[in-house]
């Protein structure tokens, strides 16, 4: 038998008695069993956790792990390590790999890579089609019926432009209630060269840019998609305020879409791309302040349901050029719960159970995740992350688990960070160090 119990933790999660107050959390078995310590299991490793916050584990439904074919930016080891330091349980890893996750044996050996690692659970997100190359349906539903049950399904790094495929796609995997997760950008709207927001910085700058109208009209294709058929859409990284105002008709309407945000793009704006550093280089680009309040207020008021990092680490050659030749993407799990502390709880509008409604129990439900995002109660899996609220933590490139250092955050301070992770009652993570480590 193994115990923990955790002490003095401050909790929150959806449908806690105790939620706001300290009180005792009891594991055994990976299985939450009471919330009392009265009587401590014998041999149970007991964590001090007065002062701390308890949430349930963090779940992120975009994450880029690079392997297999891009093993010098990242693999499941290290996107694993990295997830587990970041306070997540579970990851869903893009299928932009090489080769792409577009067959059921892809799937599952992405789900055995994860499953060999053991610090948080790796599941596959599979190609909507054939190498991304938006041509034909890849095999949604040999994925599906998979051992890796992949429910959730996208083209990341491409749109799939073709109303006509999207369409297909919805029509297939209503069947078994998938849901497909759109990279919202119509490339006509912006030039092969297309690497910021455009507007008078980009004007400026000399920078070819991409209209925000370029997210709208493809939501709003969506919406009506996912109406006429009766499927699930959820719109990856949202960064527009036109993006959130059709996210916002839609919903009124009852039409089934959901949307993510990241991090970055409810924390940094277009006018770090004034110092032509390649790191602030992402996909969709960083908007002016105007789209980033836009952002924060949806995910305030549930407009926007969840945050997801979209982690997309890049080795060192593919990253340092010039703006306009330098890959797209920067670093996030380590640092996401720290960025949505700072701006949306501290002074801002979350309170912790917010938090764990938009990075575990939201992000869960979107992908199915069963054993994910639950409350905080006996019977339940003791999927965890413990927070320190005033952890003062400065970020260091150098210092993280992933193999990439494209990190945005580098030098900064936040006040908030993770202390422990548990997997299933296993502590996986403690004060930055994953325990394989």
């Amino acid at each position: 038998m193994s115990a923990l119990v955790i002490k003095g933790a401050t909790a929150y999660a959806a449908g806690l008695p105790t939620q706001g107050r300290p009180g005792d959390v009891v594991v055994v078995d990976g299985v939450v069993t009471d919330l009392d310590a009265a009587a401590v299991p014998r041999n149970a490793d007991v964590i001090d956790a007065d002062g701390l916050v308890l949430l349930p584990g963090l779940v992120d439904i975009h994450t880029h792990l690079r392997e297999p074919g891009r093993e010098d930016a990242e693999t499941i080891a290290s996107g694993s390590a990295a997830a587990a330091v970041g306070g997540f349980t579970a990851v869903l890893a893009m299928a932009n790999t090489t080769p792409v996750t577009d067959t059921a044996e892809a799937a599952e050996r992405i789900l055995d890579l994860g499953r060999s690692v053991g610090l948080v659970d790796v599941q596959p997100i599979g190609a909507v089609t054939h190498d991304l190359a938006g041509q034909q349906l890849a095999e949604l539903g040999l994925m599906h019926r998979s051992r890796a049950q992949v429910r959730v399904f996208s083209d990341d790094g491409h749109c799939v432009g073709d109303a006509r495929l999207m369409r297909r796609a919805l029509e297939y995997i209503r069947s078994f209630g998938g849901v497909i997760s759109q990279h919202s950008q119509d490339p006509s709207l912006a030039g092969p060269s297309a690497c910021c927001h455009e507007g008078e910085l980009s004007g400026r700058l000399g920078l070819p840019g991409w209209p925000a109208a370029a997210e709208s009209v493809v939501i709003a294709r969506d919406a009506q998609l996912a109406r006429h058929t009766g499927s699930r859409v959820h719109v990856a990284h949202v960064s527009t305020a036109e993006g959130v105002e059709v996210i916002r008709w839609a919903k009124a309407r009852g039409i089934p879409i959901t949307a993510e945000a990241t991090p970055h793009h409810l924390a940094l704006t277009v006018e770090q791309v004034r110092t032509y550093d390649p790191v602030f280089k992402v996909n969709p680009p960083l908007r002016p302040i105007e789209d980033v309040e836009a952002v924060r207020a949806a995910l305030a008021d549930g407009t926007i349901d969840a945050v997801a990092t979209d982690h997309a680490p890049h080795a060192r050659h593919d990253k340092e050029h010039a703006f306009v030749d330098a890959a797209f993407g920067m670093l996030g799990l380590e640092t996401a719960l720290a960025v949505v502390a700072h701006v949306m709880v501290e002074g801002g509008p979350f309170g912790w159970a917010d938090v764990a409604r938009v990075m575990s129990s939201a992000p869960a439900a979107i992908a199915g995740l069963p054993g994910h995002g639950r409350p905080i109660a006996p019977g339940e899996p003791a999927n965890l992350v413990l927070i320190d609220p005033a952890a003062s933590r400065t970020v260091d490139r150098d210092t993280s688990m992933s193999l990439s250092r494209n990190n945005p955050w580098h030098g900064r301070t936040f006040a908030a960070g993770v202390y422990a992770t548990i997997l299933r009652g296993r502590v996986t993570a403690r004060e930055g160090v994953p325990t394989s480590c």
